[in-house]
C-alpha cells in the first residue's frame, strides 16, 4: 500500500490577512505584512533638511528630505557642517511632534548653540555616546518599551565612538582593529525592522577621510571614504557627504572678513530612492547669533542655473516672469528682500518646483 499523506489543517484559499497575523505571533514579532492594510515597505513620511534644494533631490519628483523609518548617514569633512545640519534635522523633527534622542560622541554641544538651531531643548534627550555598544543598546531600548512613539535618534558621530573594546584596552590601534565594523553588521541587522515598525529614524553622523590608496586612479575617482565598515555602507537608505568648496571660498565670511559659515557641496552617495549622484550647494552658518542653512539665498542659485525662460538674466538685471505675464527686474542684492513680498515668493516658489519637482517626475 502507498503511504498516506497527512493533511494540513490549513487548506484551501489563503487569508493574506490571518496569516500574516498567525505569522507575527508565531515569530513574536510584526515581519508579515498584508500589503493591502499594511504597507511597511513605502516611506510614509520625511523630514526636512533645511535645504529645500537637498529635500528636493533626495527623490526625484517630491519635496522629500530624511527618511523616517530607515538610517541615514551624513558624512562630512571637518568644519563642513555636518554637526550643524544634523541640528536643522532634529528641530524639523520637533515640529512634526517626533521625539529627539541625541548621541554625541565629541561633547561638542551646548544649550545656547541647540536654541540658536531652533532645537527645542525641552523636548530632545541628550546622552554621551560612551561606547558604540551602550548607545546601540539604548536606541533598542527606547524603540521596544516606547514603540508608539516616533523618535529621531542622532549619532554624533560614529566615527568618534569608541568600541568598549578600545574604551577598556590599551593603545595599541591593532589590538581593536575592525572591532566597530563587526559590531555595526549585527547590529544595523537587527534595528532595521524595528525601525521601520515604530516608524523612527536613525542619523549616523560620520566623518569624511581622505582616501589613501596604492591606486592613483582609485584616489581620483573616490577621494574620501567614511568609516564603519560595508554594514553602513548597505543597511542605509541614504547617504549625503558633505563636501566643502576648495580654498577661501570654502568659507562665508562677515563684513568684518570673519569666518562665520562653511560653502558646501551636498553630494547623494546612496539612494533608495532613485537620486544617487545628484548634488546641490548651499551655506551652512555656524557663527553668530543663528545656525542656519542659507536656504533661501541658494534659490538663487538654482533659477540661475535652470535656464527657464521665465527666469533671465541681463547684466547685473534678473527678470522673472510671473504666473501672469508681468515681468519682475531685480538685482541679486534685492533677492531677499523681494522674497519677503508675497506674489513674487509665490512665483520664485513656482519656478522651484517645476525645476527641481515636475522636471523629474515620472
Amino acid at each position: 500500500m502507498g503511504k498516506v499523506v497527512q493533511m494540513s489543517e490549513h487548506t484551501g484559499k489563503i487569508n493574506t490577512s490571518d496569516l500574516a497575523k498567525k505569522i507575527n505571533k508565531k515569530l513574536g514579532i510584526e515581519a508579515a505584512h498584508d500589503l493591502k492594510q499594511n504597507d511597511p515597505v513605502s516611506i510614509k513620511d520625511w523630514i526636512p533638511t533645511g535645504s529645500r534644494w537637498l529635500d528636493c533631490s533626495i527623490k526625484p519628483g517630491h519635496m522629500a528630505g530624511i527618511p523616517v523609518g530607515r538610517i541615514t548617514e551624513l558624512a562630512g569633512l571637518s568644519s563642513a557642517g555636518k554637526s550643524f545640519m544634523a541640528l536643522q534635522i532634529a528641530a524639523n523633527a520637533q515640529k512634526k511632534g517626533m521625539y529627539v534622542v541625541y548621541f554625541d560622541a565629541e561633547s561638542a554641544l551646548s544649550n545656547d548653540f541647540m536654541i540658536k538651531a531652533g532645537v527645542d531643548i525641552n523636548n530632545i534627550l541628550y546622552q554621551s555616546a560612551i561606547s558604540v555598544e551602550k548607545t546601540l543598546e539604548t536606541i533598542e531600548y527606547v524603540m521596544e518599551n516606547w514603540s508608539q512613539a516616533r523618535v529621531l535618534f542622532i549619532w554624533d558621530s560614529i566615527a568618534a565612538t569608541p568600541s568598549e573594546k578600545d574604551v577598556e584596552g590599551d593603545f595599541n590601534p591593532q589590538s581593536s582593529m575592525a572591532v566597530k565594523p563587526r559590531i555595526f553588521a549585527k547590529a544595523f541587522s537587527k534595528l532595521t525592522i524595528p525601525l521601520a515598525n515604530t516608524q523612527s529614524t536613525l542619523l549616523l553622523v560620520n566623518q569624511l577621510k581622505t582616501n589613501i590608496s596604492s591606486r592613483p586612479a582609485e584616489m581620483l575617482v573616490e577621494p574620501y571614504i567614511a568609516p564603519g565598515g560595508k554594514a553602513l555602507e548597505y543597511f542605509s537608505s541614504l547617504r549625503i557627504w558633505l563636501t566643502k568648496r576648495k580654498a577661501k571660498a570654502s568659507f562665508a565670511l562677515d563684513e568684518d572678513g570673519v569666518r562665520v559659515g562653511s560653502h558646501v557641496k551636498a553630494y547623494i552617495k546612496k539612494s533608495r530612492m532613485g537620486s544617487e549622484g545628484r548634488s546641490c550647494e548651499f551655506k551652512i552658518m555656524w557663527g553668530g547669533d543663528k545656525v542656519r542653512i542659507q536656504d533661501e539665498e541658494s534659490w538663487l542659485d538654482v533659477l540661475k542655473a535652470s535656464k527657464h525662460p521665465n527666469f533671465t538674466l541681463s547684466g547685473a538685471w534678473y527678470t522673472m516672469i510671473d504666473k501672469e505675464g508681468k515681468s519682475v527686474k531685480f538685482q541679486g542684492k534685492q533677492w531677499l528682500n523681494k522674497l519677503k513680498e508675497e506674489d513674487f515668493r509665490e512665483t520664485v516658489i513656482s519656478l522651484l518646483d517645476e525645476v527641481l519637482i515636475e522636471k523629474y517626475k515620472s
